[in-house]
């Protein structure tokens, strides 16, 4: 009887199975270049894979005594993955990219033509740029001219990039994987953010070790975490004739807008000195009235950002659900709620409110809520692929810690053998 010993690891949620143990009675030489030995390594990775290792916890059982199920759902918006078992790969080389840079930010001048040069020179790909940024009176000088004849361009709202680009590359700060999101209202190429801004709470990678990183990325050797979105429809009430022409030129005739947002929706007051009177609805029942300066509807990304300071919970991206987050509520018992992220939300303005609300969307997009318009809210079905520098979990708490300072106090001292004894 042979032992063979399979060295290679096996990685699959936490952990790590780094050699498995085969008995046979053949020759160990002749059993390696056999068929059996394929076909028994195979079960064994399929069994591994069977183990429900999981940060999630183990799936629950939809069987339920001899007779009773749970009935099965073919409409389901999300599916709960294990944040360890995301890894990004390539059906095909990628060939082109999409550079995102903060404008009017003299400082992401070089590493922008760095990165540029690097791109088209030395991986041969095809570089995108917001047309604005090479208008930029900073870019407009010497060393520029010969690099942008190699840079295709683009215009926001004119010009469709969705099926043009394979990933894209953000230069600044947490805004330029905001903006990002905005320019593709349905599938997301994978993002690589680099900080080069202030906070950079979603912004992993460091700029002073980029060739590396990006050619990772390039050979498709990187984690990803699956940002979910919200798809928000802002839906008008037909006026008179000269609103309803005015929605038609934003809308090409339609009365409803349709936005996918990342951080967060946000209803507030606006600049009325009276309360915020709005009436929210879960899967078409009545909930509450948000009374106070408006109401904060974030995805899990956005619980770090304006949610969080409005006293809500930080969770985690890879969770699916919604937070409801009041801001400033005139009531001390209307705490921040999650829900699931299969309903669906529905805010009106109240037919007894004193003033109108006001809608924004990831900080863009602001626009008057009057009287019968209703904003609807449930998760996308195009959540962002991230890219990360390690994996989902650490990169989050790394976050935490190094952006929001996450429970930093100054340690309790122990206590001496004296004064255990009082």
């Amino acid at each position: 009887v042979s032992l063979v010993i399979v060295s290679k690891p096996v990685q699959y949620g936490l952990s790590s199975i780094s050699s498995i143990l085969l008995f046979t009675s053949r020759p160990t030489s002749e059993f390696l270049k056999s068929s059996e030995s394929r076909v028994c390594k195979q079960a064994i990775v399929e069994r591994i894979t069977d183990i429900d290792i999981s940060l999630h916890g183990p799936s629950p059982v939809t069987t339920f005594g001899p007779k009773a199920c749970m009935l099965k759902n073919p409409k389901a918006v999300m599916h709960i993955q294990d944040p360890a078992s995301q890894r990004l790969t390539w059906n095909k080389p990628p060939k082109s990219v999409l550079i995102i840079k903060k404008i009017r930010d003299a400082s992401l001048l070089q590493p922008f033509k760095e990165l540029c040069i690097f791109l088209t020179q030395q991986k041969n790909m095809i570089v995108y740029v917001e047309r604005k940024i090479i208008e930029d009176p900073a870019i407009a000088i010497e060393s520029f001219v010969s690099l942008k004849k190699k840079i295709c361009t683009f215009r926001e709202d004119y010009d469709d990039i969705s099926n043009c680009v394979d990933f894209i590359i953000c230069l600044g700060g947490d805004g330029t994987l905001l903006y990002a999101s905005s320019l593709f209202q349905e599938s997301v190429p994978p993002v690589m953010a680099f900080h080069l801004g202030s906070l950079g709470f979603l912004t992993p990678f460091k700029f002073d070790t980029y060739q590396s990183q990006v050619t990772q990325v390039i050979e498709g050797n990187a984690a990803v975490i699956l940002r979910s979105r919200l798809e928000v429809k802002v839906m008008k009430k037909n006026r008179e004739k000269e609103s309803v022409e005015e929605i038609s030129l934003v809308t090409n005739g339609d009365k409803t807008m349709h936005y996918q947002v990342l951080n967060e929706v946000v209803v507030d007051r606006g600049p009325s000195s009276y309360l915020s009177n709005v009436d929210l609805f879960l899967d078409g029942h009545l909930i509450t009235t948000v009374q106070g300066d408006g109401v904060i509807v974030s995805t899990p990304t956005g619980s770090t950002a304006y949610a969080v300071a409005a006293g809500a919970s930080m969770i985690h991206p890879n969770v699916p659900a919604i937070m409801i987050t009041p801001i400033c509520p005139h009531s001390l018992s209307f705490r921040p709620i999650v829900v699931p992220a299969g309903v669906e939300l529905k805010i009106t303005l109240s037919h007894d409110a004193r003033n109108m609300a006001w809608v924004s969307l990831d900080g863009r997009k602001r626009q008057e809520i009057a009287y019968g318009d209703s904003i609807t809210i449930t998760t996308s079905c195009f959540p962002v692929p991230s890219i990360c520098f390690r994996d989902p979990v650490n990169d989050w708490f790394e976050s935490l810690a190094q952006c929001l300072h996450w429970n930093v106090r100054k340690k309790q001292s122990h206590l001496s053998s004296e004064e255990e004894e009082f």
